[in-house]
């Protein structure tokens, strides 16, 4: 009986990173059911891109006080998750405060006077954050779009994540004043929080550092899993979705080889437009652009789920901000959840049965793809580089040139380029005439 807690705590332990390993799979899987796309060159930029943008968080900070706010919660919360080794070891194996063992009692008086800074810096931020996005009315963050799960999703991480600061300082103020003769431990914020600890008895601190302890623990597991469902993904997902991030100029039409071909033959009189392709040369595409989440590539996928919906894209929106129906935030989170009722139906059957849905109309409307004036304004906004320009890019290319569905004056011009060689309605002969007066 004396092993109960150490087998409780291994059975939660595999249980909780199983699941979370189970969830990895899924979201793998997921990804991979769009066209791969070779994101593999310039290593060096993208290595330099990833810990610049994912770790040094260098766009978040171009709004300061939202930026430096979320540095503490993302630095401090990565770092003091750093003792989670501890509680593993400690609760295998039965120990108490194992660092301290490796560190010294010197260095592990450093170690625990950092995490508890560090921690009160990530409850000031999540306080800050819970008021800002409740009561403070940023307009990103309170925009109809976001309403009901996202929201309270929103809401349920910057409580969850309080809870377990504040559990971290009940066991760090609980073992400091069990028997502070006894280590030269440093919890300068928890030993202030809670002084009338030191009235309690030995007997009581002990089921309340072990209690906290508990709680800090199962939280972990919870949050880590939990994350899987919410838009906090992006904790894990930032770093390949930087890495991938493409490195081109920004609006850079990702043309097609096999239409750039097709326009090389048609203007070349000696060419053989029956010819075989050449080796290594492009195919033309079953499909050209996308109509459903497995006609985008890999990386979009991938964009759709590390979106944070922190709405900076949709705020600088000329289009959104004008009253169009367009939001680049949405179209990201509309992606993702149409790539996870794909998910579902492949977990339900085995492999995807058509449910008689797309991307395209069921989720996303002709009006919000033909709304986007390609600015990019939305790809220089976003935080961790993410692309919704590229996945409406790739659905008006199927509305273009699978459906011919384009609006009238975008045909209208077409017609006079295709006629004229210019977007306007006069002969070729008189495009000059301007330069006369």
């Amino acid at each position: 009986m004396q092993y109960i807690d150490n087998i409780i705590f291994l059975i939660l332990l595999i249980a909780g990173f199983g699941l979370f390993a189970k969830s990895l799979q899924k979201i793998y899987r997921n990804i991979r059911l769009g066209k791969e796309i070779n994101r593999s060159d310039r290593k060096g930029e993208r290595w330099e891109t990833m810990a610049r943008v994912a770790m040094g968080q260098s766009k978040m900070v171009k709004r300061p006080v939202a930026g430096i706010l979320h540095l503490f919660v993302y630095v401090g919360f990565v770092i003091i998750n750093i003792e989670l080794i501890e509680i593993i070891v400690d609760g295998l194996f039965g120990t108490h405060r194992f660092l301290m063992t490796i560190f010294g009692e010197k260095f592990y008086s450093v170690f625990t006077f950092t995490l508890e800074i560090l921690a009160i810096l990530v409850v000031i931020g999540v306080v800050v954050f819970f008021i800002r996005r409740n009561f403070y009315g940023v307009k990103r963050l309170t925009m109809k779009e976001l309403f009901g799960w996202p929201k309270n999703d929103a809401n349920w991480i910057l409580i969850i994540e309080f809870a377990l600061m504040v559990a971290f300082f009940m066991m760090n103020g609980a073992d400091f004043y069990t028997a502070p003769e006894k280590f030269t431990y440093n919890f300068p914020i928890s030993q202030t929080i809670f002084p009338f600890f030191e009235s309690f008895s030995d007997e009581t601190l002990h089921i309340i550092e072990k209690s906290a302890w508990w709680f800090h623990f199962v939280g972990i597991l919870f949050f880590m899993n939990y994350l899987y469902y919410s838009k906090h993904l992006h904790i894990i997902l930032a770093f390949p979705s930087t890495w991938y991030a493409n490195l081109e100029k920004k609006g850079k039409f990702n043309n097609l080889e096999s239409v750039t071909k097709e326009i090389k033959l048609m203007m070349d009189p000696n060419a053989d437009p029956y010819a075989a392709p050449a080796e290594g040369e492009a195919e033309v595409p079953s499909k050209f652009g996308a109509e459903d989440v497995f006609d985008l590539n890999q990386v979009q996928l991938l964009n759709a789920y590390s979106c944070t919906e922190c709405g900076r894209c949709t705020s600088v929106c000329p289009a959104n901000i004008t009253g169009k129906k367009l939001s680049p935030r949405l179209i990201l989170m509309k992606t993702r959840d149409r790539l996870e009722e794909v998910g579902r139906n492949i977990d339900k059957n085995g492999s995807f049965v058509d449910d008689g849905k797309k991307l395209l109309n069921d989720y996303i409307t002709k009006e919000e793809l033909w709304a986007c004036t390609t600015c990019n304004a939305c790809t220089e906004a976003c935080p961790v580089l993410l692309d919704p320009l590229s996945i409406i890019f790739e659905m008006r290319r199927f509305l273009v040139m699978e459906q011919s569905a384009a609006p009238q004056e975008l045909n209208l011009m077409m017609t006079n380029v295709e006629n004229n060689a210019a977007p306007w309605q006069y002969n070729q002969a008189d495009r000059l005439n301007w330069a006369n007066d």
